[in-house]
């Protein structure tokens, strides 16, 4: 497993134009059509988990060049435009609530592609890691909320998938690619590419954070109960000196007393008491290793990041607090920007790369070798 990438946007609403949106199927179909003929499936997830390519080609599509947009219009127009049957590739997934049906999507692909069940659970399995780890282990400020699971005949597989932050109106994109069978939790990225960095993000699955993993797991296993103590328990707005006063044993019973407590929360944070529910259900599980306890139903980014503090406060072992990140224009943007799409050029970008691949399909090369060669005179 490797993650490809990082692409931070600013967060657009509304809609693209049901013209706009139409064609962008239409050309997205098209040139997707193209890098199959030549380069065959593969390679086309390759170029959607890379995030300079995947910007690049929204922005051909003409959606806004920078915006939050360029991911979701985009993965749906793909979504739309890939037949199983004629192109070999299944677009599960999608945004909101359609990010949760990923795991159906993921098992109806089964049939249709030939997949066998032992790939079709360990893709379920690769799209749950890849959101819990972009969400949770990786706390960036960006709550996912759309999330596309791309898988083609061979069994491989890509992710791309967004995530929110409400502060700054900014969305963060993810990509991940399946080939690479590299360690879900160690370093899983290669190319991170933003234009908004943190200053400081928890990354649990930075190299230096495998320690801080490894005493997650064993604060689990021996009973989460001892953990309490390293938290604020936060029944009020705010502590102050009167909290502490009362009256206790000694020789003066009448004098006001200030009864400091024997302990104090070490940790500027707060679990409930369903949230330590949580952490006890784990330990009835004893997970083996790190990657079964994120998977655990309930472990969110709160109770991952608890476990990081302790890390580092009891046994001096440190999670990375480095936040892990490292676009073209072609038919305008859908706003005006950086300037309106020319539709008449627009449809015969579309025409001339559907001509090319049938050209293509009758053994005749010279159409589709002229675009290539546009490459070198431009």
């Amino acid at each position: 497993m490797q993650r490809k990438g990082v692409a931070n946007l600013p967060l657009h609403g509304g809609h693209p134009p049901r013209w706009l949106f139409s064609r962008m199927i239409k050309l997205a179909g098209a040139i997707s059509e193209v890098i199959l003929d030549e380069h065959g499936s593969d390679e086309l997830l390759r170029r959607l988990s890379n995030p300079f390519w995947f910007q690049a080609f929204s922005c051909v599509l003409g959606f806004d060049w920078h915006s939050s947009g360029t991911t979701t219009t985009t993965c749906g127009a793909l979504k739309i435009a890939l037949n199983p049957e004629s192109h070999g590739i299944i677009v599960a997934g999608g945004k909101g609530k359609a990010s949760r049906k990923t795991p159906e999507d993921i098992t109806n692909s089964a049939d249709l592609l030939s997949i066998n069940s032992n790939n079709v659970d360990k893709m379920i399995n690769a799209s749950k890691l890849s959101a819990k780890i972009d969400n949770s282990c990786i706390q960036d400020g960006y709550k996912l909320y759309q999330h596309n699971f791309f898988i083609n005949e061979n069994g491989n597989w890509a992710v791309v998938q967004q995530g929110m932050n409400k502060n700054y109106k900014y969305a963060r994109r993810y990509h991940w690619l399946g080939e690479s069978v590299n360690d879900f939790l160690i370093d899983p990225h290669s190319a991170i590419s933003c234009d908004l960095k943190e200053d400081k993000s928890l990354n649990m699955v930075d190299k230096e954070s495998k320690k801080a993993q490894d005493i997650s797991v064993d604060l689990i296993c021996d009973n989460p109960d001892h953990l309490r103590k390293y938290f604020n328990n936060k029944k009020s707005s705010q502590t102050t000196l009167n909290d502490f006063t009362g009256t206790i044993h000694d020789f003066s019973p009448d004098m006001p007393k200030l009864n400091m407590p024997q302990h104090h929360p070490v940790l500027d944070m707060d679990l409930s008491d369903r949230e330590f529910e949580v952490l006890k259900q784990a330990w009835e599980i004893q997970p083996d290793n790190y990657r079964e306890l994120i998977l655990l139903k309930g472990l969110g980014p709160k109770k991952i990041r608890a476990l990081a503090l302790i890390s580092d406060l009891v046994f001096g072992e440190p999670a990375s607090w480095q936040d892990p990140v490292k676009y073209s224009f072609t038919h305008g943007g859908k706003d005006g920007f950086p300037y309106p799409v020319d539709r008449v050029v627009y449809d015969n970008s579309i025409i001339t790369l559907k001509e090319a691949l049938d050209d293509c399909k009758l053994n005749n090369k010279e159409k589709i070798g002229a675009i290539k060669r546009l490459e070198s005179f431009l």
